[in-house]
């Protein structure tokens, strides 16, 4: 595997952690595809964020060898940052809409 589809494989598990909270609690959904683009920023924010820490794709692919624990760890964070990016997002817009009100 190359940097590369680590990292869409990474948006994609992101994607995936919005969409499944989104389905689970019904009142933080924006929808399929607004959960599916705040899937994608949060899971890039959350692993450009923390990815220094050792688990981001070219640590992962480093001298030419696949490190699968890091692998995982870099795809836990990812679906973390769907989830949390839809929560946060959602009581921001919450937060928003209390303040008008």
């Amino acid at each position: 595997m190359t940097g590369t589809l680590i990292s869409l494989i990474s948006i994609c598990f992101g994607i995936l952690g919005a969409n499944s909270l989104g389905f689970i609690l019904k009142k933080y959904s924006f929808g399929p595809i607004g959960n599916t683009i705040i899937g994608v920023f949060g899971s890039v924010f959350l692993i450009k964020s923390f990815g220094r820490l050792g688990f981001d794709p070219w640590s992962i692919m480093h001298n030419e060898n696949f490190h699968f624990g890091l692998f995982i760890t870099n795809c836990v964070v990812s679906f973390l940052g769907g989830l949390l990016g839809l929560l946060i997002l959602k009581l921001i817009v919450l937060k928003i809409n209390n303040s008008k009100g």
